[in-house]
């Protein structure tokens, strides 16, 4: 059994939001410990390739004997009002290997562990004192895989008109996922897409934060999507500012799977309702080779306004070439596939 241990960053000085968010969570933290609540960890699915795994999970308090389990069936905007646990230290198992981590300030774990994972998926174990062990799972890519499919959430494959605020607040912390709307055959696309690339990845990028992890996972395996690690953003001041940037996050989250996986060329699917069509074309004009094509689903003029967007064509599928790939567009996951099913990505 080999054991790593945790390196602690250079201290920095805080925003003053951060510094305040900070000072609140300790003391609900202390008092949450008095009255007996317990940490609990809250796993979501990561990803790796043979040799390495990124592990992505929380730590927060919760009543006494209320499970992981229990606490995903959180929603709404209840699912915002835990209390992490800060600098809490996490062990991970992979195989015959632990490795240890400590918890962010907000009391999240993204870190990149070694071990032997083979193809496929795979899990890890994640245990901090006080609370049960949890599986994590791990989507394990193929060192031969070629082609996967980094794709938004919101208004691509759940209709939820996110930029509006009042209805981004209701969406998110109010609405539960049975009254969420699925965008019409894209759930069927994304199966055809992998069932015609054999062990292609699906990753599910969005701005949306890790409180709703839960209830989006819930949404997607219901609605029959394909299961692949979400890439979320924890929502709230950083150590530099007041909040976090939602298009900085797809955009390092994008040059980070180039970096890891290199031999991947990735079909990106979004909307044209938000910042999508600049942040792909950004990204296939620096990583050229690792952008197969990429696909827009375009919003009906009722979306669009409900989106803040400027309402496009609404005609045909079509087909146009843009900094040197090939961009496709249709309103929903059945005009896609006919432009996909003719071309050369898939």
């Amino acid at each position: 059994m080999s054991v790593t241990p945790a390196g602690r960053p250079p201290a920095v000085r805080l925003h003053r939001a951060a510094r305040i968010e900070d000072a609140v969570h300790e003391v609900i933290e202390r008092r949450l410990r008095q009255r007996g609540w317990q940490p609990v960890i809250t796993a979501y699915t990561g990803y790796g390739a043979p040799g390495w795994a990124r592990v992505m999970a929380r730590v927060v308090l919760t009543r006494r004997n209320q499970t992981a389990k229990q606490l995903e069936k959180v929603r709404g905007w209840r699912s915002f009002t835990s209390s992490p646990v800060h600098n809490a230290l996490v062990r991970i198992q992979v195989g015959d290997q632990i490795h240890e981590t400590r918890t962010d300030r907000s009391g999240y774990v993204d870190t990149r562990v070694k071990g032997d994972l083979e193809p496929g998926w795979a899990s890890v174990q994640l245990t901090t004192d006080g609370a049960q062990p949890v599986e994590a799972p791990i989507r394990v890519v193929d060192p031969d895989c070629k082609f996967g499919v980094i794709s938004d959430i919101d208004d691509t494959v759940m209709v939820t008109a996110l930029p509006r605020p009042l209805l981004a607040a209701w969406n998110t912390f109010v609405l539960d996922e049975h009254a969420r709307m699925a965008v019409p055959g894209m759930a069927v696309l994304y199966e055809r897409l992998v069932n015609a690339n054999p062990g292609a990845p699906v990753f599910y990028l969005s701005t949306g934060a890790w409180n709703v992890a839960p209830t989006l996972s819930r949404f997607l395996s219901r609605h029959l999507y394909p299961a692949g690690p979400l890439l979320l953003t924890d929502w709230g001041p950083t150590p530099d500012r007041w909040f976090r940037s939602g298009q900085e996050h797809k955009r390092n989250t994008l040059a980070r799977l180039s970096n890891e996986f290199p031999h991947i060329r990735w079909l990106l699917i979004g909307d044209d309702g938000q910042h999508d069509q600049e942040i792909y074309s950004a990204f296939a004009n620096a990583h050229p080779d690792n952008v197969a094509a990429v696909a827009i689903r375009r919003l009906s003029p009722t979306q669009a306004v409900l989106a803040g967007a400027i309402p496009g064509p609404s005609g045909t599928p079509e087909a146009v070439g843009s900094g040197g790939k090939t961009w496709f567009a249709a309103p929903d996951g059945a005009g896609l596939w006919s432009l996909l099913r003719d071309s050369d990505v898939v």
